[in-house]
């Protein structure tokens, strides 16, 4: 049992502190994680986002877990940008199903500076709608963040998938320090940062924990966290990875609230393949946003009426 089960240090966190939690008893970790939620949030309150493709595919990056990449077979057909009017219809449609943020992601290692235009165009008629905007669009020059940032961008997602130790393993087209430098435009431009990855890769304990600990010792932490649980994905290098139990799952989560109290901890990915019993345990250990909808970028998502079906159970409001 470790020494000392009541590690309320700020960050910067040590990773011992981060030791620490992780291999608290299961029980008394969450119900740490639930006493740091309850101050900052109301525990019945989830943030509903919904994800848009708006270009799909010919990513020249090799990260392991993707289906858009061009280095692997995945039998997924390349499109073109989408226009501003699909967008908002698309973003209207999210609305009206109660979504509260709308996030729009391009397959790209960064955008062109001819598509900027378009992009600025596409945050300025969603946010008319009333809705937060995020967008995920790959690596940004000091230019590009700031255009994004002036046409009114709320939230821009750039994940740093794993830890720098592990990262090698997942990706070679882009280092770690790329995607710190994306995140440090993206903060000086005045946008909030949405910032997470995926487990599940065949990651070790070690590597959660230095995952959590890059998140948590940001200056300030991520706002926004989405936590993936890896979609498998047939011609992906990392498609027949282990998959991480709901428990140990819950456990990452708990561990993300109690090191980032006032951010948003979103159960992303995986949500498809985790029981209504896994998920229940994932909020109960601090989740408090999701991604609505049938499907996330190219994987599917729980619908809208099983969603229903399980908050409707839980007493969980969607915000």
């Amino acid at each position: 049992m470790p020494k000392d089960e009541n590690v309320l240090r700020a960050a910067p966190w040590l990773r011992a502190d981060v030791e620490t939690l992780m291999a608290l008893p299961f029980a008394a970790l969450i119900f740490r994680a639930q006493k740091v939620h309850r101050e900052h949030f109301n525990p019945s309150d989830v943030q509903a986002s919904r994800l848009l493709s708006i270009k799909t595919g010919g990513c020249p990056e090799d990260c392991g877990y993707c289906s858009q990449s061009t280095k692997f077979d995945t039998g997924l057909k390349a499109s073109k940008l989408l226009d501003t009017e699909t967008v908002l219809a698309e973003a209207q449609r999210a609305k009206s199903e109660g979504a509260s943020r709308f996030c729009m992601g391009a397959a790209w290692r960064g955008p062109k500076d001819r598509d900027m235009n378009a992009l600025c165009d596409m945050v300025g008629e969603v946010k008319a709608l009333g809705l937060e905007t995020c967008m995920t669009l790959g690596m940004l020059s000091d230019e590009q963040a700031l255009q994004l940032s002036a046409a009114g961008l709320d939230y821009y997602n750039h994940n740093i998938d794993t830890s720098p130790e592990y990262y090698d393993k997942v990706i070679s087209t882009r280092t770690f320090e790329d995607r710190i430098a994306t995140l440090e435009r993206v903060r000086g431009s005045g946008m909030k940062v949405c910032c997470g990855g995926i487990v599940g890769m065949g990651e070790e304990v070690k590597d959660r924990i230095g995952f959590l600990l890059a998140l948590a010792n940001m200056s300030p932490p991520p706002e926004s966290v989405p936590i993936n649980s890896l979609m498998p994905i047939d011609g992906t290098p990392l498609g027949h990875s282990e998959p991480i139990s709901a428990i140990e799952f819950a456990r990452l989560i708990a561990v993300a609230r109690i090191l980032m109290p006032t951010s948003y901890v979103r159960l992303s990915a995986g949500r498809e393949n985790m029981s209504d019993e896994a998920q229940a345990l994932c909020f109960l250990a601090g989740a408090n946003s999701i991604f609505v909808g049938d499907e996330l970028l190219t994987t599917n998502n729980p619908g809208r009426d099983k969603d229903a079906a399980l908050f409707e159970r839980l007493g969980v409001r969607l915000v």
